[in-house]
């Protein structure tokens, strides 16, 4: 059996809230704010949502995909771990994200809130290695927009 190579990949997304860094450090590491627009959707069931917000801790999400998706049924797991919270400014995970208990990614993920006169500048960093083309950079992208995106959505 041959082993594709890993595909790595780094990309920034960046968003700007009329809303002070407080705000939106809250939605980032409160779990009941963060499953909001994190973990739930119109295509799947979030089976497990838990968040222990602390540097060391985890953060683990379990979703079903329901009959809208392809390969209704399937499970998707994100496990995380939290390398460095600085209270207002920075938040660093780790993760794996598996499909039906394959891993197909792992990644770094930085988040970091600037103070901008109106409100808070944003600046998203995803840095992965994407398993036997199970994953793309360009699909994972496109899934933190849509998450940035419902982050607004929550904000508003």
């Amino acid at each position: 059996m041959s082993q594709k190579p890993a595909v790595h990949n780094t990309f920034d997304l960046t968003r700007k809230f009329s809303l002070p860094v407080e705000r939106i450090f809250e939605a980032l590491s409160q779990p009941a704010a963060k499953r909001k627009w994190f973990a739930e959707g119109e295509n799947h069931e979030v089976l497990q949502f838990d968040m222990d917000f602390r540097v060391g801790g985890t953060e683990r999400t379990v979703s079903r995909f329901n009959e809208k998706m392809p390969f209704p049924g399937a499970v998707f797991t994100n496990n995380a771990v939290y390398l460095e919270i600085t209270h207002g400014t920075r938040i660093v995970t780790a993760a794996t994200m598996s499909f039906n208990q394959n891993c197909i990614s792992a990644s770094l993920a930085t988040f970091e809130l600037f103070p901008d006169g109106t409100g808070t500048e944003l600046v998203f960093t995803h840095q992965a290695a994407y398993f036997e083309g199970s994953d793309t950079p360009e699909m994972r992208r496109g899934g933190w927009e849509k998450l940035l995106g419902k982050l607004e959505i929550e904000l508003v």
